[in-house]
């Protein structure tokens, strides 16, 4: 039943590889509560079973985000199962769960963005490979505000410098064309011409990031890369993701409209980039405080 589930949502919901893996532990942990209070099959799960499911995780102070993901893994799970005729009725339909916490997300400002992306080009400049990819990298992920996993991702033959745009595949696949800076594009080209070239191999296929072995280059060889340059640059210590909420947060400093945001970062609601402009105007409200004589 989990693998016809885990198809469901792979080919009907269109959810991420980390989703679906995400949806499927949280079932078990729902089927081991289950089997520990004496309910031995599926049929057995009422709504008091999975009330208690999630109460117990909230007394055991688990994250919002936890129990809000493990809400809607059995809401989701418990509507399709009713509705493919695996239970007689959904048991789930009137469970609540916690919504996750809303945090504003950790934005760099302009000058700390530019001294860490002026930073991986000095320390691009020793011409090891590696190093004029991580250049590459951090541009990009910030002149286009892509997720790290969606960077990783790229291939070869989604980057056209000739419109300087990238095509970037995000969740559920569904893919987006975003528009690459021209710093971007010259630590690109430096990198296409005298880091990739020395870093493929026969097996390194079309990705466009490489790792010291040929092979694609991973979120964690990324996300090293970032914390290294930022020690370098003495700015604060940040994920690859802070580049996105930055790319997010300049592009509405700078005049941009909402909905073209949205495009940029690929986010299926509005609601979800509506949050940076609660970034911009804490950071308005703070040099305000700071600025003005009567504040």
């Amino acid at each position: 039943m989990t693998d016809a589930f885990a198809l469901h949502l792979r080919a009907q919901r269109g959810l991420s590889e980390n989703t679906v893996r995400a949806y499927l532990g949280d079932l078990e942990d729902l089927a081991g509560y289950a089997r520990r209070h004496g309910v031995a099959d599926l049929t057995g799960v009422d709504l008091t079973v999975l009330r208690g499911w999630l109460a117990g995780m909230a007394t055991a102070e688990r994250s919002r985000a936890t129990l809000a993901r493990r809400g809607a893994a059995a809401r989701t799970f418990f509507a399709w199962a009713a509705r493919t005729g695996r239970v007689a009725q959904d048991p789930a339909l009137r469970l609540a769960s916690a919504r996750p916490a809303s945090h504003l997300p950790t934005v760099l400002d302009q000058g700390s963005a530019a001294a860490l992306l002026d930073t991986a080009r000095v320390r691009a400049d020793d011409g090891d490979p590696v190093h004029l990819r991580d250049w590459a990298a951090l541009e990009l992920l910030y002149a286009t505000g892509a997720r790290v996993g969606e960077l990783c991702g790229a291939d070869v033959d989604d980057l056209d410098l000739a419109t300087r745009t990238i095509r970037l595949t995000g969740k559920g696949d569904k893919q987006r064309v975003v528009p690459v800076g021209e710093l971007a594009v010259e630590a690109v080209e430096a990198w296409l011409t005298r880091g990739r070239p020395a870093l493929a191999t026969e097996t390194s296929g079309p990705a466009l990031l490489l790792g010291r072995r040929g092979g694609r280059a991973d979120q964690r060889q990324l996300r090293a890369a970032v914390h290294d340059v930022s020690a370098a640059a003495g700015v604060s210590d940040v994920a690859p993701h802070a580049l996105r909420h930055s790319a997010a947060t300049h592009l509405l400093e700078g005049g941009s409209d909402l909905r073209s945001v949205q495009e940029v970062l690929g986010h299926a609601s509005l609601s979800t980039t509506q949050r940076y402009t609660h970034v911009t105007a804490d950071r308005l409200r703070a040099s305000f405080e700071q600025a003005h004589p009567r504040a």
